[in-house]
C-alpha cells in the first residue's frame, strides 16, 4: 500500500516561511493538518493537488486545505522561491467576524474546484504590502511585536479573503491539466466515506473496468485508490475527534467497520493513538 506522509509541524497560530531552492529538487505526495498558503513568486512549477495541476506563474496563490494530499513538481532547473504559510485551523476557527469566516477562500477553493488564486496586480496591491512587513515583523523584537505581527496576518487574511471574493481583483484559476474521469471519483470518495466503497463499486459506478480505474487513478492522482480512501478516512477520524466526538463514534462514522484494524491504522499514519488525540499530555 502506497504510504503518503505528513509533513511540517505547527506548533503556534501561525508560521511564514521563504524559501528559495536553487538546486534540482524532487517532492513527494504529501499532507498537513492545518492549512498551507503559498505565494509562488518564481520557478518553473506545476502544482498538483487531489488528482488537479496548475501551471503557476509569479505571485499566483495557492490554498491548500489540511487534509489535501498535494506536491509541486519542478518542470527545469530554474530557481524555485515562494513565501508560505501554515496556519492552524484552530485559530482559523477561533477568527471568526459573526458569519464571516476567514477560511472562506479556502471554501471558494473547493467549490471552484480550483486551488490557485490568481490576483491581478498582486505585486502592487496592499496584501503584498502586508505580506513583506509581516516577514519582517519574523525577525525583530520591537515593542509588542507578537501582538503586531498577529495584526498583519489578520490584516493579510482579511485583505486575501476580500480579493477572493472580488471576480475583478481575484479569480481562481482552472487545471492546467486534470484528466475528467477522476475529478467525480474523488467528489463521489469524499462524500461517502462512511459507507462501502470498493474498487468494484467505482468501476461499475463511473463505467470503467477495474484495471483501468486502478491504473488511471495512480496515474493521475500518484496514489492507489485504496490508499487514498483509507487516508481520507483516517483524516476524517481525526478531525471528528479533536471536534469532540468519541473515538468509537468516529471510527464507524468513517466507514471503518472493525475498531482494531482503524486503532492500528490511526497510529501507523499519526504516530499517535487515536485516544491520545483526546487526551494530549
Amino acid at each position: 500500500m502506497d504510504s503518503y506522509s505528513k509533513t511540517g509541524y505547527l506548533k503556534d497560530d501561525f508560521r511564514l516561511f521563504h524559501i528559495t531552492d536553487e538546486e534540482e529538487h524532487s517532492f513527494s505526495y504529501h499532507y498537513h493538518d492545518f492549512y498551507k498558503i503559498l505565494i509562488f513568486i518564481r520557478g518553473d512549477v506545476t502544482y498538483h493537488i487531489e488528482g488537479k495541476s496548475f501551471d503557476l506563474k509569479p505571485y499566483d496563490i495557492v490554498l491548500v486545505n489540511a487534509g489535501e494530499i498535494h506536491k509541486p513538481v519542478i518542470n527545469s532547473r530554474s530557481v524555485y522561491e515562494r513565501m508560505i504559510l501554515y496556519i492552524s485551523p484552530a485559530f482559523m476557527d477561533a477568527c471568526r467576524d459573526g458569519a464571516d469566516s476567514l477560511n472562506r477562500c479556502f471554501v471558494q477553493a473547493q467549490t471552484s474546484r480550483s486551488n490557485v488564486l490568481r490576483v491581478e496586480l498582486f505585486s502592487q496591491s496592499r496584501l503584498y504590502q502586508v505580506l513583506q512587513e509581516l516577514e519582517k515583523s519574523f525577525g525583530g523584537d520591537a515593542f509588542a511585536a507578537a501582538l503586531y505581527q498577529k495584526a498583519l496576518f489578520l490584516e493579510f487574511l482579511i485583505l486575501l479573503n476580500r480579493f477572493s471574493m472580488d471576480a475583478y481583483t481575484g479569480t481562481y484559476i482552472e487545471n492546467s491539466r486534470c484528466n475528467s474521469k477522476i475529478l467525480p471519483v474523488l467528489d463521489y470518495i469524499g462524500e461517502h466515506l462512511a459507507e462501502d466503497i470498493s474498487i468494484d463499486l467505482l468501476a461499475s459506478r463511473f463505467y470503467m473496468s477495474r484495471y483501468y480505474l486502478m491504473h488511471l487513478f495512480k496515474q493521475e492522482t500518484g496514489y492507489s485508490v485504496a490508499s487514498y480512501i483509507s487516508t481520507k478516512r483516517l483524516l476524517r477520524a481525526r478531525a471528528l475527534i479533536q471536534n469532540g466526538m468519541s473515538v468509537t463514534d468516529a471510527c464507524y462514522q468513517c466507514g471503518f467497520k472493525n475498531y482494531s484494524s482503524f486503532s492500528r491504522a490511526y497510529k501507523k499514519l499519526f504516530h499517535t493513538s487515536a485516544r491520545g488525540e483526546r487526551n494530549p499530555s
